[in-house]
C-alpha cells in the first residue's frame, strides 16, 4: 500500500529485489579470487548494501561511511562532510563503495578522490539510482540499479528530514512535503 505522502510508486518491491540481485551478480564476478572492501554510505545505502552483499559469492570485509553534502533539507550544501570514517585502512585495496543514489555527483567524487588518495588500488562506485540529469560533477556510477527522473524520492533507505526509509519500493514525495 502506498504511503499517504508519496505521488505515486517509482519503482516496486519487485522491482528493486530483481534489479539489485543482477548488479551484485555482475559485481560478484568482477571480483572472483579477489578480497574487496565494501564500503555502505549511511545512512540511506543501507537497505540496497545489505540486499547487495547478501548475493556476493566472493569474500568481502565490510564497513562503513557517514558521508554527506546534505543537511536536512533537499538541497545540496556544497561541502562534504564525514561523520563516521571507514574502520579498515584502504591501502592497496580494492573498494566498492555502496552508495543509494547519485545526484549532483558531489559526494562520490570527493569520497572517490579521498579513497585513492590514501591508497586505495581501485575504487568502483555501485548506485541504486543515477539522476543523470542533476550531474555537476564528472563521476558515473561503475555499476547502477536505475535511472530515474529528477524526482524528490524516498524508500528502501532513501529519506526526506529521517523519514520513510523503512517504505519497501522507491516512491516519489509529494511536493508539499518537502515544499513547506
Amino acid at each position: 500500500m502506498m504511503h499517504k505522502d508519496c505521488e505515486r510508486i517509482m519503482l516496486t518491491e519487485e522491482q528493486l529485489r530483481s534489479r539489485v540481485k543482477e548488479i551484485a551478480l555482475e559485481v560478484d564476478e568482477r571480483y572472483q579470487g579477489k578480497r574487496p572492501l565494501v564500503v555502505g554510505i549511511l545512512k540511506g545505502s543501507i537497505i540496497f548494501y545489505s540486499d547487495f552483499i547478501r548475493h556476493l559469492t566472493c569474500p568481502v570485509e565490510l564497513d562503513f561511511m557517514a558521508v554527506s553534502s546534505y543537511g536536512s533539507g533537499a538541497v545540496s550544501s556544497g561541502k562534504l562532510n564525514i561523520k563516521k570514517d571507514l574502520d579498515r585502512d584502504v591501502k592497496g585495496r580494492d573498494v566498492i563503495i555502496v552508495e543509494d543514489i547519485i545526484d549532483s555527483g558531489f559526494t562520490l567524487a570527493n569520497l572517490k578522490a579521498l579513497l585513492l588518495e590514501r591508497g586505495a588500488a581501485s575504487v568502483i562506485i555501485v548506485t541504486l539510482l543515477n539522476k543523470a540529469e542533476r550531474r555537476e560533477y564528472d563521476i558515473a556510477p561503475d555499476y547502477n540499479c536505475f535511472d530515474i527522473e529528477n524526482e524528490f524520492v524516498i524508500g528502501y533507505g532513501l529519506d526526506y528530514n529521517e523519514m520513510y526509509r523503512s517504505l519497501p519500493y522507491i516512491g516519489i514525495l509529494k511536493r508539499s512535503i518537502y515544499e513547506k
